[in-house]
């Protein structure tokens, strides 16, 4: 398997665990319009490290994490349905790593190395 120049990770900080079986859509921002790029589904440790191709364009990217469904699954009540994190690759040769600590009724995030 090989890495892909963007990768997640979710960590349930209401549950102390990660977030397994999180459905994540990948997309571009494309003449004013998303266009999905990839999908994948968080692993037993929260991650996705082939999310995408190995290399993207520079531009502006957007993750879109599941999270209602993820809730629903556990039975837990959240206030956010979905999650979507927006950001810009600018430099074509760094690896972006995008975490998502997320609860019920909070998320947080940052650029991750």
């Amino acid at each position: 398997m090989s890495v892909s120049q963007i990768t997640t990770h979710i960590l349930d900080t209401g549950s102390g665990r990660p977030a397994a079986d999180v459905a994540v859509v990948l997309s571009v921002l494309d003449g004013g319009n998303w266009t999905p790029v990839a999908e994948g589904t968080t692993d037993a440790d929260g991650r996705i490290k082939d999310l995408g191709p190995e290399r993207v364009p520079g531009g502006t990217y957007k993750l879109n994490f599941a999270t209602g469904a993820y809730y629903a699954g556990l039975g837990t009540e959240t206030f956010f349905p979905e999650v979507d994190l927006s950001f810009t690759v600018s430099d074509a040769g760094e690896h972006y790593h995008v975490p998502l600590l997320l609860s019920p009724f909070a998320f947080s995030t940052y650029r991750g190395s």
